[in-house]
């Protein structure tokens, strides 16, 4: 079915509403004009994702066709002087087409639009170029990079289609292509994987990069791209402050003009939570495009609810009462807490979003904030959050948006009292249904199970953990998914910078940033491992300080 104006509206009605959208993506970042082919291969991801998911958009024809150009500058990519019978934006359709298709010669791009006169109408065809015409337009009028745009183009296209259900003229090449990669090992070495790692981090992070901008204000001389070398380079050692960090960046790097700390930490200071917040998804949507690219990828399953809390506060808190809250263990201790919502189980390890926590929210506002930017960016079945979670109207709203739930219930009387009983009978598992007060005689129906520990050196009831499901006992075993979150917070915290301020927004960017670190790490290591492998293990074989490496050459520092 041909797109229509109420489809063609639906679409970008959809993308508009996305709060970690922004299309076109030069209009998005400094990073990006209207003559970066970066740019055009972004929009042509995002708006591909969004149209063919429409139930009115089903052809991949159609799209390319629809596809909206007016605003991209082929002028800069266009090797021809004077005039020329055909338009680089409809040469650029033709071209994905024939790409679309795998042939490989232009004879039979030729002769498939000799046999379609409608579609030859909707490409605004006048006339069909000649085999020689095309032949020049490919090898001699378009530049290398806008052929290899091309082709990343259609490779996308195809797979946003056959993840969307929609029928594709071929199977798309689902192993990601990088420069010089000509390894055919399948056990690979240590100096292999980290020359794949390079490859794949560089382009990684020219991905990632455009989401986060700033305003340095007019007439400033240092381009924004130091500002999150620097951030990255913060990284790169522990506990590495601002202003001996900017330092030792202005002596390393190559860049001729680099940043003080104070003006690293003024600009970031500029930013509210919610602005870093959508820079964060913008960059984590544009780095789960990448890894859903390849089969390895599960973007269906589960995901992660979960605080942490940073460094005990030591110093003066007053006015920041509401922002240095107590720790998670209620100890007469102050932190910072941040939440975070994260994928599990087969799926790459990434951070979805992160948010701070304040003092009076409640955990199921928390809860729905985060899953409702996880929702956006993937499809989620099931729900794991630990004990503080375990409020009856949290798991009453996961049930009622038809998600499952493992979340383990903190044993009140009836629990201990059961749990002994259980003790006592020697009785390692038990199940039974509870009925969960929601008040004005409404109730949440749950399942409790009750499960021995191992080697558990207690006596009592504390030998017993028992968990809540609304999906029956077979989901428990997911909760060992759970250990991600923590394990990942420990590498998280090791990407942060250090700093004393109390500012609170300066405080969230640092551990957003981190977060965003070690998404990276982790999308990267399935990137190679599906580049060398050809499947994707769980365990990294690119360790997160190969990354931080990696990423410091990014920074032109080394």
């Amino acid at each position: 079915m041909s797109p229509t104006l109420i489809s063609r509206r639906d679409v970008f009605r959809q993308m508009a509403q996305r709060s970690y959208v922004t299309w076109p993506a030069y209009d998005s970042t400094p990073l990006y004009d209207r003559t970066s082919l970066a740019g055009l291969e972004s929009d042509i991801r995002t708006v591909s994702e969004t149209w063919l998911t429409h139930g009115m958009n089903n052809s991949v024809e159609e799209f390319v066709c629809a596809l909206p150009l007016a605003y991209f500058r082929f002028s800069a990519h266009d090797r021809y002087v004077g005039s020329t019978s055909y338009r680089m934006d409809t040469l650029f359709r033709l071209f994905v087409l024939k790409e679309l298709h795998g042939w490989e010669h232009e004879t039979a791009l030729v002769d498939y639009l000799g046999t379609r006169p409608e579609l030859c109408e909707q490409l605004g065809l006048e006339t069909i170029p000649d085999q020689s015409t095309l032949w020049r337009s490919w090898h001699e009028r378009f530049t290398p990079d806008f052929r290899e745009t091309v082709e990343t183009a259609a490779r996308t296209i195809l797979i946003k289609a056959q993840n969307a259900g929609i029928g594709v003229p071929r199977e798309p090449t689902r192993k990601l292509r990088y420069h010089g990669n000509e390894s055919g090992e399948s056990d690979p070495d240590d100096q292999t994987t980290l020359e794949q790692a390079e490859k794949i981090t560089d382009h990684v992070s020219r991905v990632v990069s455009p989401a986060f901008s700033l305003d340095p204000g007019d007439g400033c001389e240092i381009h924004e791209n130091a500002y999150w070398d620097l951030q990255t380079y913060l990284g790169l050692r522990e506990r590495l402050a601002a202003n001996e960090g900017a330092r030792s960046f202005a002596y390393e790097s190559t860049r001729d003009r680099t940043l003080l700390g104070h003006a690293h930490r003024e600009q970031i200071r500029d930013l509210s939570v919610s602005e870093t917040r959508e820079m964060y998804r913008q960059a984590v949507n544009r780095l789960l495009s990448e890894v859903a690219e390849t089969e390895e990828f599960f973007r269906a399953g589960i995901v992660a609810i979960d605080i942490t809390e940073a460094d005990p506060f030591t110093g003066d808190r007053t006015g920041h009462e509401d922002e240095i809250i107590g720790t998670k263990e209620k100890t007469d201790e102050y932190a910072y807490q941040w939440a975070t919502v994260q994928l599990v189980g087969n799926a790459v390890p990434i951070v979805l979003d992160a948010r701070p926590v304040q003092k009076g929210e409640s955990r199921l506002e928390i809860v729905k904030d985060l899953l409702n930017s996880a929702k956006e960016m993937v499809h989620v079945d099931n729900v794991l959050m630990d004990r503080e979670f375990d409020s009856q109207h949290v798991l009453e709203m996961l049930s009622q948006r038809g998600l499952s739930y493992v979340v383990p219930k903190r044993m009140q009387t009836s629990e201990k009292a059961q749990a002994n009983r259980l003790l006592q009978h020697g009785q390692d598992r038990y199940e039974t249904d509870r009925k969960l007060h929601l008040g004005k005689n409404e109730w949440h129906e749950t399942t409790l199970i009750y499960r021995r520990k191992e080697n558990s050196e207690h006596d009592d009831h504390r030998q017993y953990s028992v968990f809540m499901t609304n999906r029956g006992s077979g989901f428990l075993t997911e909760y060992g998914y759970r250990w991600e979150i923590e394990s990942g917070y420990k590498s998280i915290k090791r990407f942060m910078a250090a700093t004393t301020s109390k500012d609170f927004g300066l405080r969230f960017f640092y551990f957003a940033f981190a977060c965003l670190l070690y998404s990276i790490w982790r999308a990267v290591d399935l990137l190679v491992q599906v580049e060398l492998i050809g499947e994707y293990e769980h365990s990294p074989i690119v360790t997160a300080d190969n990354t931080l490496t990696l990423l410091k050459k990014e920074t032109g520092i080394g």
